[in-house]
């Protein structure tokens, strides 16, 4: 019994990545199925409206469109595994080549967003933890459930109109950038898609941590560091913070997959030019390989991040590395 449990404990992460690639697999099948429901032709998106049936024919045919499903699906999934991302139906440039730019600032846009959402979600939950139902708890509670409340996309034209407009013109509120610029380039037009996607999460992130802070405040162990006289910076350091860094964890894990997610409407509203807005580019064209690889990053994402906060919880919780040895 003691050799199978100990064969199962070293075999969590290779099955945890197994896990993960077979998640990645399903949802390339749904999303390859999603993008055969679309409305529209995209041999007719190509050609324009007033092409022949003939030539919308012909092209389907080049394309592979009217070859079924499941050999559409293999194609394309077996082009993938060996490199080929296959080619806009729209542009004919390769996906690779079209998307290679837009993933780059998409991900300068994210882990901008992460270095300062949290950080700063740990410090309001830990404050607002440690003077739990005192007047800076209530005022940050109002304003966390009034964010909460709000859509990305109002807090977004929220800014805009507080920041880029006649009221405060600080900043601008639309992002330009020349295919190949750097975003970093003008760090004033990251601003304001920053703060949205970090109000987006720090709401969610805050209130985490502060139950969680709640929750190690009111634990035996910090009553009975209290009652010896340990002071409360110390309480605070050694016992409250690191006890309630696992939930942090797991939460930082879904908030980076959803400041992933959120970039769509984000990069809409600024115009900034990342996989987001690509992602709506190309179902207006129907861009079937286009939609196909970006949702296929967007979940790899995901699981990466959920893969990873997993790991971190069991290396910083004793008790779960010791089952996992």
């Amino acid at each position: 019994m003691g050799g199978r449990s100990s064969g199962t404990r070293r075999l969590w992460l290779p099955r945890r990545l197994l896990l993960g690639v077979v998640v990645v697999l399903l949802v390339s099948v749904l999303v390859f199925l999603a993008t055969q429901v679309l409305p529209g032709d995209p041999a007719r998106a190509v050609l324009g409206h007033e092409a022949t049936p003939e030539r919308v024919a012909a092209l389907r045919a080049e394309l592979g469109l009217d070859r079924p499903l499941l050999d559409q699906y293999f194609a394309w999934l077996g082009g993938i595994l060996g490199g080929d991302l296959g080619h806009s139906l729209v542009t004919q440039e390769p996906v690779g080549g079209l998307i290679g730019d837009r993933a780059v600032n998409s991900a300068v846009l994210v882990l901008i967003s992460a270095a300062i959402v949290l950080p700063l979600s740990v410090f309001v939950g830990a404050l607002t933890g440690r003077h739990h139902d005192r007047p800076v708890d209530r005022v940050m509670l109002v304003v966390t459930l009034g964010l909460t409340a709000l859509p990305e996309f109002i807090i977004a034209l929220l800014l805009v109109i507080l920041l880029s407009t006649s009221v405060f013109p600080l900043l601008p509120g639309t992002v330009l950038l020349a295919p190949g610029q750097s975003p970093l380039s003008n760090v004033s037009q990251l601003v304001l898609p920053v703060i949205a996607l970090v109000l987006g999460v720090l709401p969610y992130l805050a209130r985490l941590v502060r139950g969680s802070v709640i929750d190690v405040y009111e634990s035996e162990y910090v009553r009975t560091a209290r009652l010896k006289g340990v002071p409360e910076r110390i309480v605070l350091r050694r016992h409250v913070l690191r006890n309630a860094l696992v939930p942090a964890i797991q939460g930082t894990a879904l908030a980076l997959a959803y400041l992933t997610g959120g970039t769509v409407v984000i990069e809409q509203v600024f115009n900034y030019p990342g996989l987001g807005s690509a992602l709506v580019d190309a179902v207006n064209n129907r861009d079937f390989p286009v939609i196909q690889l970006i949702c296929l990053i967007f979940a790899a994402c995901y699981v990466i991040f959920n893969l990873l906060g997993d790991v971190l919880t069991v290396y910083v919780t004793p008790r779960l590395r010791t089952a996992s040895e």
